[in-house]
C-alpha cells in the first residue's frame, strides 16, 4: 500500500500530528504542569481510554513533540516532557483557551 501524501497546508499538516482527540488537552497538561507520568495524565482526562493515551502519547514522540524520560530503572517508569517543538505549540493551546473563554455560552 502507497503511503499517504504529506498535506501541502501547513493547517492540514498541523491537524495530522495534533488534531486528533484528546491530543490538544494532552498538550495542555503538559504546558501547565511540565513533566507527567502515563498515570498523571490518565488522572486528568477523566475519560480517556488508556489504549487512546497510550496512542496519543506514541504519536506526539514519533513527531518529536513529546520525550518519554526514564526515571526509574525497577521497575522501570517514565515521565513525559515536551520538547523544544512541543514547547512552541504553546500559543496555538493558549489561542483555543482564549477562544473557548470568549465564546463560551
Amino acid at each position: 500500500m502507497a503511503k499517504p501524501a504529506v498535506p501541502i497546508c501547513p493547517v492540514a499538516r498541523t491537524l495530522d500530528v495534533i488534531g486528533a482527540r484528546w491530543t490538544p488537552l494532552i498538550l495542555r497538561d503538559l504546558l501547565l504542569h511540565g513533566a507527567q507520568r502515563f498515570q498523571d495524565l490518565q488522572n486528568s482526562l477523566v475519560s480517556i481510554a488508556p489504549t487512546t493515551l497510550s496512542d496519543r502519547l506514541k504519536t506526539l514522540e514519533r513527531h518529536g513533540i513529546v520525550e518519554r524520560r526514564f526515571y526509574s530503572e525497577h521497575p522501570p517508569r517514565a515521565e513525559y516532557v515536551l520538547t523544544r517543538k512541543g514547547r512552541e505549540l504553546g500559543p496555538v493551546v493558549r489561542a483555543m483557551r482564549e477562544w473557548g473563554e470568549k465564546y463560551k455560552d
